[in-house]
């Protein structure tokens, strides 16, 4: 199946048609989506308000093509009307995953109970998964005192992110990301234990300097963000130095996990 990673958006596209004749094992995908469009009018107004960029592949003539591709949502979507023996393992999926969220929505502490279970499963330490999760309780406090300072859109919360990491770290979140060869993964799951605590603690503080100065509009709450990130880094300065080497790593978590047939447990 042809696939490929936007860097932009930093999200996996698949190409359609490969998708409908895998799950199909039609001679001609073309012609099945089309159909599946004309007896599916929801999908077909779906495909049409979504952009589905083309992207070219190499064909068996030695030519590059221009094949339309989904993204990972709107290839499910798709996937969900496929009359096919072959796709139901999928519906059934979404439909359990469905589920669970809205039981995990109803109940909050489901959500903190599956992501430690989830984490287990990968091969995480106990300690790590402990002081992860604390890292999500202090990245909400900070996104709720940026919404309190009037920061609303995605952008902005990206931009004071970024000028934390690059004031810390020596580098913005894609930066980091590339240093560690990860591409959609979560950037903070592949934190070391040392990398997860400086990140908290420019967080933390920045958190707490904002409830004293009570900043309003982007600016200010840069200011803050700054002042609270120039702690880690001076923290993290202090530490090299005693060490002797980085503690930014280049390392991703599959690099010092341990392996799940490993685990001692499995849950």
């Amino acid at each position: 199946m042809r696939v490929f990673f936007d860097d932009v958006a930093e999200e996996w596209y698949f190409c359609i048609l490969d998708v409908v004749q895998v799950l199909t094992e039609s001679v001609d995908p073309a012609d099945y989506f089309k159909k599946m469009r004309k007896r599916d009018r929801e999908l077909d107004d779906f495909v049409r308000g979504t952009i589905c960029p083309p992207h070219q592949f190499a064909s068996t003539d030695g030519k590059m093509h221009a094949v339309k591709c989904a993204s990972l949502r709107d290839t499910l979507r798709i996937i969900q009307s496929i009359p096919s023996k072959k796709a139901e393992p999928f519906k059934q999926w979404l439909a359990q995953v469905g589920a669970e969220r809205i039981r995990q929505m109803q109940d909050p502490e489901r959500s903190i109970e599956q992501m430690v279970r989830d984490y287990r499963r990968l091969g995480y330490s106990e300690n790590w998964i402990n002081q992860r999760i604390k890292t999500i309780e202090i990245r909400k406090g900070l996104t709720d005192e940026w919404k309190r300072s009037g920061i609303e859109h995605e952008s902005e919360y990206a931009r004071l992110t970024d000028l934390m990491s690059k004031i810390w770290s020596g580098m913005t979140t894609r930066e980091y990301k590339e240093h560690k060869g990860l591409t959609d993964q979560n950037l903070r799951d592949n934190m070391t234990n040392m990398e997860l605590l400086l990140n908290a603690l420019a967080e933390q503080t920045a958190t707490d300097l904002s409830k004293e100065r009570n900043p309003e509009g982007l600016i200010e709450a840069a200011h803050v963000a700054k002042d609270g990130a120039e702690v880690a880094r001076n923290a993290r300065e202090d530490i090299e130095q005693r060490l002797g080497h980085s503690v930014i790593s280049d390392k991703k978590a599959i690099d010092y996990i341990t392996p799940n047939d490993e685990l001692p447990f499995k849950k």
